[in-house]
């Protein structure tokens, strides 16, 4: 045992420095921790003094006489040797480094590539158009051929640039996995469509919060459904994909989801499923504002206007004849549009779009409608073009909301401020259409001033009701928001007056916290001083101390990391139809996942360790 101890395999070894001198004196440099003889270029087993010298005397006595010691014809031979020696080592790792640097490119362009939705055959497509335009452009260049030879040393065939998306996504998932292990809270937001092939796609984004109250919405992935869409089929692949990439289930907050059955069913929906299972923590769950909002306004009825202006676009645009005539009569009238939009029922603005355009083309509607015997009896009818005006001008409100409550980096109280704005304005237009004030109407205004109209004709009692169902249709459709309400004006604004014991109440019952210690912490916070002389700061809540307010710094993270909308998710399902459309149909879901993550993935790949982590080839 102690021989085992104090054996040779534990002994101490010794450590050698090369020195400087070594060069004149020996003829000996170090290379990459070798000592290499420049002469010969051998090297030495164990570089220390006696080695490097035996070596010199012994092999290369001439030098000592030719080229005497501390002589300046000494020096200079050292030198060349030197540089013959570099020359050497960049013969061999130039064309290493030459096809890392291609690799690098075919990395980079694959995320271009990807960021823009391109096929992965398009990659060969450019590589020949570079060449085409280098051979052009660089002909009378020197280094035209060096540079024709890097370019077709560049990586960029289709099955080269799906692994380099494979990789990227990868890259991507890998910093994403690690925001998530880092960060405070986060909530997803889960949606589903199909895809080109018929295959139900489950769309999942994240939106994490950091303890400096930073925020990242980011992709997860793209789930397969490939039988049922049931509730329980879903939890079960959310759940499996954040146990396989062990995404940490105890920081999540909160489920928002479209509202359909499978995902908001009381017993059997997705989000049942999630509270019955104890690895979820206690959560909150909502129905996107933008479909609530969009639901509502397709419930207004007016069905008098849309239903005429509908069949009257359609009859012109049905054939393909009087289709172009209409187009070419447009065109010799010098009017302000080329042609008539098609209502699509699904789309959220197509609604304002259509009409809005049928108002601005009506005198030359009339005109190409008079000119083939049709009648137009009611674009005549002032009482009608009327109501056709106010749903106009209505469905732009609607739609002007549907663009606040859009886009990346919406903050929940941003979608709730823009929502109970609307409701203010509703019940602004209500007072004032009672009194036939239309200043809010432009068109309508429009419209009774070129048809010298008396505000009389407005049918009033009918936009009462409209607005009137507008404003039910509101209050009714976004009671969830209304819960947390108070709790995001308490973030947005700390130091407003409140009922101290209800919101504690209410913030201790939506994210699990003590609301007991919550009261006496709304009270210091309020009496603090310092802070209040800082809440006009843009990160407020960073500037509290988390140790004394940590119910309140929770709540605020919470808070952070809500999502409103599955906006991300219909965003997504947009670029998934771009990338598996009817011509693409064969990509697979691994690779339409990938190319997706690395589409929408606000994350900088890290293109050295890709390319390190890998043996490097020119394309062939």
């Amino acid at each position: 045992m102690d021989a085992e101890v104090g054996g040779p395999s534990n002994k101490r070894q010794k450590t050698y420095h090369f020195h400087q001198e070594w060069e004149t004196d020996f003829f000996f440099a170090s290379v990459k921790g070798k000592y290499v003889c420049l002469i010969c270029s051998a090297k030495v087993a164990v570089g220390k003094k006696s080695n490097v010298e035996r070596h010199f005397v012994t092999m290369h006595t001439n030098y000592e006489k030719n080229f005497p010691k501390g002589s300046r014809l000494r020096t200079q031979k050292v030198a060349e040797l030197k540089a013959a020696l570099q020359i050497q080592q960049s013969f061999f790792t130039q064309p290493a480094n030459k096809a890392n640097a291609a690799t690098e490119a075919s990395f980079k362009f694959a995320n271009y590539l990807a960021k823009h939705k391109c096929t992965f055959t398009e990659g060969a497509v450019v590589k020949g158009a570079m060449a085409l335009v280098a051979e052009s452009v660089l002909k009378d260049f020197k280094n035209c051929p060096e540079i024709m030879s890097a370019i077709s040393d560049v990586q960029l065939g289709a099955n080269t640039m799906a692994r380099r998306v494979s990789a990227l996504s990868a890259n991507v998932m890998g910093q994403l996995e690690k925001d998530l292990r880092i960060c405070s809270f986060f909530s997803i937001q889960c949606d589903e469509s199909v895809d080109a092939s018929d295959t139900a796609q489950l769309a999942l984004f994240a939106r994490m919060v950091f303890e400096d109250f930073t925020n990242k919405e980011e992709f997860l992935t793209l789930l397969p459904l490939k039988s049922t869409t049931r509730g329980v089929d879903i939890y079960n692949e959310v759940k499996n994909y954040f146990v396989k990439t062990k995404i940490p289930l105890n920081k999540l907050v909160a489920v928002t989801t479209d509202g359909a059955p499978v995902m908001t069913g009381r017993h059997s929906g997705f989000v049942a499923c999630c509270k019955a299972d104890p690895d979820f923590p206690p959560l909150l769950h909502y129905h996107c504002i933008i479909h609530q909002q969009a639901i509502c306004a397709k419930v207004m009825g007016f069905d008098h206007v849309m239903a005429p202006v509908v069949g009257i676009i359609n009859s012109i645009r049905a054939k393909a004849k009087q289709h172009r005539m209409f187009k070419i009569f447009l065109e010799e009238l010098s009017a302000a549009h080329g042609d008539l939009l098609l209502h699509t029922e699904i789309r959220w603005f197509s609604r304002e779009k259509i009409l809005r355009r049928f108002l601005s083309l009506l005198p030359e509607i009339k005109d190409f409608m008079r000119s083939r015997n049709e009648d137009i009896g009611q674009l005549c009818s002032i009482s009608w073009l009327l109501d056709l005006a106010f749903l106009a001008d209505d469905t732009e409100q609607l739609n002007t909301l549907n663009c606040e409550l859009q886009g990346k980096g919406k903050t929940i109280a941003d979608m709730i401020s823009a929502v109970k704005t609307f409701k203010s304005k509703l019940n602004l237009f209500s007072e004032q259409v009672v009194k036939k004030k239309m200043h809010h109407f432009p068109s309508v205004t429009q419209m009774l001033t070129d048809n010298k109209a008396s505000p009389e004709l407005l049918n009033i009692d009918k936009y009462s009701s409209l607005l009137s169902r507008l404003k039910e249709l509101f209050s009714d459709r976004f009671r969830d928001f209304e819960r947390i309400e108070p709790c995001v004006m308490f973030m947005a604004n700390p130091f407003m007056e409140v009922d101290v014991c209800e919101l504690a109440e209410q913030m201790g019952e939506l994210f699990n916290l003590n609301s007991c210690a919550m009261e006496m912490e709304i009270v210091s916070l309020q009496g603090d001083i310092q802070l209040k002389s800082r809440q006009s700061h843009t990160n407020f809540w960073s500037l509290v101390d988390y140790k004394e307010y940590s119910n309140l710094c929770k709540a605020a993270l919470k808070v952070t990391s809500l999502f409103g909308s599955t906006y991300l998710c219909e965003s997504a399902f947009s670029d998934m139809n771009f990338l598996k459309s009817k011509f693409r149909t064969r990509l697979t879901d691994e690779h339409l996942s990938d190319s997706i993550r690395v589409a929408v993935s606000s994350y900088t790949p890290d293109y050295r360790a890709l390319v390190d982590g890998m043996q490097c080839q020119p394309s062939h």
